[in-house]
C-alpha cells in the first residue's frame, strides 16, 4: 500500500505546484481577461558574447637627442682674434704688403676668435611626450539563451539579464483558427 501512496503523493504535489506557479503572481493590466502571469523554472542558461572596441587615449613619451650651445661672449672673442690675426699679420711682409698681411690676419683672427668664443656645444636629450589613441578590445556578455518551463512544456528566449532560478512569464489565451 505504501508503494502506491509515494507515486500517487509525488503526482498531487507536482499538479499543486504546477498551479501555485500561477497563484502567486500578480494579475495582468486591467481590462485583459486573456493574460494573466506566471513562473517558470529556468533550466538552462547560456551567455551570448560579443566584442566591444574602446578607443582609449593615453600618452606616449620618448627621448628627442637635441644639440645644446654652453654660452660664451662671441663679441669678445672676435674683438681679441681680430688683434690677435692683426698683429701677426703684422709681422708678415713690408710695406703694402704688411697692411694687407695685418687685415688679412685681423679677419681670418676674428673669425677664430668668434667661433672660439662662441661656447661649447654637446648633445643631450629632452623629453618629449604626445598623445596617441589606443584601441581596447573586449569580451562582453551581450545577451543570454534562456531555456525554461512553463506547465510541462519547455521554451527558449533570449533575454537581456539572467534570470536566476525562476521567470516571470506571460500568458496569454486567444482562440485559434
Amino acid at each position: 500500500m505504501t508503494k502506491m501512496l509515494l507515486p500517487a503523493l509525488a503526482l498531487t504535489l507536482l499538479a499543486g505546484a504546477v498551479h501555485a506557479q500561477d497563484r502567486y503572481a500578480p494579475p495582468g493590466p486591467p481590462g485583459d481577461d486573456n493574460t494573466h502571469y506566471g513562473w517558470a523554472d529556468v533550466l538552462r542558461v547560456d551567455p551570448n558574447y560579443g566584442v566591444t572596441r574602446t578607443e582609449v587615449p593615453r600618452q606616449e613619451c620618448y627621448d628627442q637627442p637635441v644639440v645644446r650651445r654652453e654660452g660664451g661672449n662671441t663679441t669678445a672673442g672676435t674683438v681679441l682674434g681680430a688683434i690677435v690675426g692683426g698683429v701677426l699679420g703684422n709681422t708678415v711682409g713690408k710695406g703694402d704688403g704688411r697692411k694687407a698681411a695685418t687685415v688679412a690676419g685681423a679677419v681670418a683672427g676674428g673669425a677664430v676668435g668668434h667661433r672660439a668664443a662662441g661656447g661649447r656645444e654637446y648633445e643631450s636629450s629632452e623629453t618629449r611626450c604626445r598623445e596617441v589613441s589606443q584601441i581596447s578590445e573586449q569580451r562582453r556578455i551581450t545577451s543570454y539563451d534562456v531555456e525554461y518551463r512553463y506547465r510541462g512544456e519547455v521554451y527558449v528566449s533570449r533575454l537581456s539579464y539572467d534570470p536566476g532560478e525562476r521567470l516571470r512569464v506571460r500568458v496569454s489565451v486567444e482562440p485559434a483558427d
